[in-house]
C-alpha cells in the first residue's frame, strides 16, 4: 500500500477543530482521494488502472480527499455497494482544475451572486462543490467542514482515464482498522496521514472559503 500512515490520536492533536479545511494526503504532484464501489466496478478499476466496465459515465461521481469522511459515508466499507474502498492517487493539477470549475451544490454555500446567477451556473457546470460536517471515527459530526467534489460529463472522462496516477484497493486496511473503532480502541487506530491543504492561488482559496489557520 502506497499510503503514508500515522496513529489517529497523534494526528488529532494537529488537525484544526473547526472551519473550512481540505484535509488530505498530498505532495507537489498528487493528492489522494477516496471512493467506494461494488466489486465489479472497484476491482475492474484496480486491475486496469482506470474506470470502465460497469462504471457509469452518465451519472455524477463524487470524490472525497478526507479519509474519515469517506469512512462515515461508506460505514467503514460495510455498506452494500461500497465494500471495495479505493485510494486514488490523483494529479494535483487535475484536482485544482476541478475546484476552479466547481459550482456549489447548494445556494446556501454561495457568496456574492444572486440565486438566478447560481442556478445558471449550476445548469452549465460539470463540477459540484459541497462542504459537509466532518466526522470522527465513530461517525459523530464535527465543527470542522470537509469538502467533496462531484464530477460529470467531460470531467468524468478526464478523471476516469487521464488524471489518475494510481488506483489502490485499501479495503483490507479499512476492515482491519474498523476493528479498533468497533472495540473503541482509538489508541491503536491508524489512518492515512493528512494535513491541511491550501493553494498558492489565493483566488481559489477565497472561492473555497478556506479557513486561515492561526
Amino acid at each position: 500500500m502506497n499510503l503514508k500512515l500515522e496513529k489517529y490520536n497523534i494526528q488529532l492533536q494537529q488537525w484544526p477543530k473547526k472551519g473550512f479545511h481540505i484535509m488530505a494526503q498530498y505532495d507537489h504532484e498528487k493528492i489522494i482521494v477516496y471512493q467506494s464501489y461494488r466489486k465489479e466496478i472497484g476491482l475492474f478499476a484496480v486491475k486496469n488502472q482506470f474506470f470502465g466496465g460497469a462504471f457509469s459515465y452518465d451519472r455524477m461521481t463524487w470524490i472525497k480527499p478526507n479519509f474519515l469522511w469517506m469512512m462515515y459515508r461508506n460505514g467503514w466499507g460495510t455498506k452494500e455497494g461500497q465494500k471495495v474502498v479505493l485510494a486514488i492517487h490523483l494529479k494535483l493539477d487535475a484536482f485544482k482544475r476541478y475546484l476552479r470549475n466547481g459550482v456549489y451544490s447548494s445556494f446556501g454555500q454561495v457568496d456574492g451572486i444572486s440565486k438566478e446567477e447560481w442556478q445558471t451556473q449550476i445548469r452549465s457546470s460539470n463540477v459540484r462543490l459541497q462542504w459537509d460536517p466532518d466526522h470522527n471515527p465513530y461517525g459523530a459530526k464535527l465543527e470542522r467542514k470537509a469538502i467533496q467534489i462531484g464530477l460529470r460529463n467531460d470531467f468524468i472522462q478526464s478523471f476516469a482515464k487521464e488524471d489518475i496516477l494510481l488506483i489502490e484497493d485499501i479495503s483490507e486496511f479499512v476492515h482491519d482498522q474498523y476493528q479498533y473503532v468497533k472495540l473503541k480502541e482509538l489508541n491503536h487506530l491508524v489512518t492515512p496521514m493528512e494535513r491541511v491543504l491550501r493553494f498558492k492561488d489565493e483566488a481559489l482559496n477565497y472561492k473555497l472559503k478556506l479557513t486561515t489557520r492561526e
